[in-house]
């Protein structure tokens, strides 16, 4: 373990052997961080938190304080951050609230860049990409490699479905489904994220059958009860549509038209 002498860490605080903790750091009680992680100069964290393996904190980012919530009245909920995440500067992640499930939770291969914004009860998956001053409110849900621009906002309590994206400085009001692309105050959809699908190795005739999935939600003037009976009925067999079909069925805030 290699703790500058600057940094403060808590007697109740725990460490696995190989940590770095940088200059001028507070590590606070209740925060526990597993093998391989760094914690660079002027961070400061506090628990309940985890973290798990392989994580790198850049400088002056605020890890596991008190939700933003006025109803807050120091229950012990938790910031939960998994495997290999990078997470830039001046970062901010909340602990939840006792009137959600009681934890942030973070995936696994995030990379979370300068001034983001992560609220209380926030769930983030896998592999996404949060851009420079992306702010998610309260309650918000993101799939599995979701990418969301600069200056993205998100309304408490939406859902982003896994692989969608947003472009600058986008507003997100409603649900944005998996695999779709959407920009603009409010965002407004744009077609696929087929490049990204093809970076993550989806072929040709998947990318396809995601496009006629899409097609069903957005061409056919369907409601979203309807789309999601004909995804589960004669679409059953195409690409993305049990997803799909999945997401409009967990929608509360309706989606992004």
């Amino acid at each position: 373990m290699t703790i500058h002498p600057t940094a403060i860490v808590d007697p109740k605080a725990e460490l696995a052997a190989d940590v770095v903790v940088g200059a001028y750091s507070v590590i606070g009680a209740g925060v526990r961080i597993d093998a391989g992680s760094v914690i660079g100069p002027h961070v400061v964290m506090e628990g309940p938190s985890s973290l798990g393996k392989r994580n790198r904190i850049f400088q002056y980012a605020s890890i596991g304080a008190a939700p933003q919530d006025k109803k807050y009245a120091g229950e012990p909920t938790r910031l939960e951050l998994g495997d290999d995440n990078t997470i830039r500067e001046f970062v901010t992640l909340n602990r939840g609230t006792v009137q959600d499930a009681g934890v942030t939770r973070i995936g696994h291969r995030n990379w979370i860049m300068a001034y983001v914004h992560v609220a209380h009860d926030c769930v983030v998956g896998n592999d996404c990409i949060l851009a420079n001053t992306v702010n998610l409110a309260g309650h918000v849900h993101l799939g599995d490699w979701v990418i969301l621009g600069g200056y993205t906002g998100v309304h408490q309590f939406c859902k982003i479905g896994a692989h969608a994206m947003t472009g600058v400085g986008s507003v997100v009001l409603h649900d944005l489904p998996p695999f779709v692309m959407a920009s603009g105050s409010s965002a407004k959809p744009h077609g696929i994220n087929s490049e990204g699908l093809k970076r993550r190795g989806f072929d040709a005739a998947a990318i396809a059958d995601i496009k006629k999935v899409y097609r069903v939600v957005y061409r056919s003037e369907l409601g979203l009860e309807q789309a999601r009976a004909a995804l589960l009925a004669e679409h059953a067999g195409l690409e993305g549509a049990a997803l799909m079909a999945h997401f409009l069925g967990q929608a509360t805030r309706g989606i992004v038209r």
